[in-house]
């Protein structure tokens, strides 16, 4: 593939139809590690899911939960960062399945892929509307319709995605760095007062834990959904800088740094209140005070207001960085010319930008359909919108990362066969799969509790069927291009840089 000059570089695919390429050396491994633990949203992560969990979950364990899946997320992403070494391709998952368990398999997870991320925009623009309201009218009185704050944030993403991935990194990073600041504000404070009313207790911590309570699938699960996303570093390979040693080196510290984040933050939050008192505060009316408390408490009165904001940045933070995976994974499919008419769409990068931009707007529509038709049936921008939304989307992407633990095996078994490891290629990927579908399963039988007020509701019921109805329709379309479109097929997974090459 030969790359040409340009402010857009582009490259010759297979057919010699012209492939528009994204800005290459555009972000170095800071910026690929903010873009993906954005995705995590800590600050959503930590307000929206720890009081669920605690409350109805595996109880004071939920620290614990977290402690169990940063091991499991790393043993996958053993596996995962070993393929990064010979793959960089904007696909990320699309990519990795298709060279190691072939363009059909591949299509129909890239297929999964892009759907999760296409709904996790608008579900993140749902809390991000809450959470905005909720704070206005606390703290100025201010009464705003929640769908103005869905216009604003879907306008900043749109406009984050047309600049360029180096300009939505410069907005990460002071929104991520402010959320992050706040929780660690309070973990630390805590911590150097020696602990809350009952001083030091390690029961949080202890993985045991993590498997006793209410419900300890529903606690695990949630302790894996706060992490989605993590895997977004690979989809910025080809914009990064030497991409073989950034995109590996970024997805470990993205596991590790934000494990040891959430299992600090939650542990020492739970620790400021007391156990007890953890357990009521998440089970109130108010589930936030289980941080707002040990926040006044040891820091002062400010930093809860200055958190309250802080949330709504985050989700903002998170949204944008959905959107900005989306919008890749609606390029990458579209260059590659899985639908021609797609190529000349979403499969072309900003002359000057070199950014997904068509793609950006694509996804921006779409969210804002989504948006409209939960808002014309009266869902809740919350307890609807984001709840059902983030449900199908976790769903979506949990089965793409089982799959592509199983891609890794067969992938160094016949492509690579001279860097094969026991652990490395084998092992870590054979558990991380399984452990993945463990989670899917976690998922299926939390469904209804997870959904909380919508547990009836159509769309939840309709999740799975959605899911399988997806990747059935990737395989199906993946054969008829086979034998229809073999050139077309041929290209399924495998567009890449010239210097980002297969090796």
């Amino acid at each position: 593939m030969a790359v040409q000059e340009g402010a857009a570089p582009q490259a010759e695919a297979g057919d010699a139809t012209p492939v528009h390429r994204l800005k290459p050396n555009a972000v170095g491994l800071l910026g690929v590690v903010f873009m993906a633990v954005a995705t995590a949203a800590p600050i959503t992560a930590m307000t929206g899911n720890v009081p669920f969990m605690v409350s109805s979950g595996n109880g004071i364990g939920a620290p614990a939960s977290y402690l169990v899946a940063m091991v499991v997320l790393a043993i996958f992403s053993v596996g995962f960062t070993s393929m990064a070494k010979h793959i960089t391709s904007t696909g990320a998952f699309y990519g990795f399945i298709s060279y190691g368990l072939g363009r059909t398999v591949g299509l129909a997870s890239g297929l999964l892929a892009t759907f999760a991320y296409v709904v996790f925009e608008p579900a993140l623009i749902g809390i991000f509307s809450t959470f905005a309201t909720t704070t206005l009218k606390d703290q100025t009185g201010l009464d705003i319709p929640w769908w103005t704050f869905a216009i604003v944030m879907l306008a900043v993403n749109a406009a984050g995605t047309w600049f360029g991935v180096s300009v939505a990194e410069k907005l990460l990073v002071v929104l991520l760095a402010t959320e992050v600041t706040v929780l660690a504000a309070m973990a630390i404070s805590v911590a150097l007062h020696g602990g809350g009313p009952d001083g030091f207790t390690f029961s949080p911590v202890n993985p045991v834990n993590a498997f006793k309570g209410t419900s300890a699938g529903l606690g695990l699960f949630f302790a894996f959904w706060s992490w989605v996303g993590f895997e977004s570093t690979a989809m910025y390979g080809e914009e990064s800088r030497d991409p073989k040693k950034i995109i590996p080196k970024a997805t470990m510290v993205s596991v590790l740094g934000v494990g040891v984040f959430y299992v600090l933050v939650s542990w020492m939050a739970i620790t400021g209140n007391g156990e007890a008192e953890a357990v009521k505060a998440a089970s109130s009316a108010n589930p936030l005070a289980m941080f707002f408390n040990p926040t006044e408490r040891y820091v002062g009165h400010w930093a809860v207001d200055v958190m309250q904001w802080l949330m709504i940045t985050g989700s903002l933070a998170c949204g944008m960085a959905f959107h900005n995976c989306a919008a890749r994974y609606m390029y990458a499919l579209g260059r590659e010319g899985v639908l021609p008419s797609l190529q000349r769409t979403v499969g072309r990068t900003h002359e000057r930008h070199g950014s997904p931009h068509i793609a950006g707007l694509v996804q921006t529509v779409v969210s804002g359909v989504l948006i409209a038709a939960f808002w014309i049936a009266g869902k809740d921008p919350y307890t609807g919108t984001y709840v059902l939304l983030a449900i199908l989307g976790t769903m979506a992407i949990l089965v793409v990362q089982a799959v592509c633990s199983f891609a890794v095996l067969a992938y160094f078994r016949s492509h690579h066969p001279e860097s094969r490891h026991w652990f490395r290629t084998f092992t870590a990927p054979l558990l991380g799969g399984v452990a993945m579908l463990a989670v899917v399963v976690l998922l299926v039988s939390n469904m209804g509790v997870a959904a909380g007020s919508e547990s009836g509701s159509l769309v939840l019921r309709a999740t799975p069927w959605l899911v399988a109805l997806i990747a059935v329709a990737g395989v199906g379309y993946a054969q008829y291009l086979k034998r229809r479109a073999p050139q077309r097929y041929a290209l399924l997974g495998r567009t890449v840089l010239e210097e980002t090459k297969e090796r």
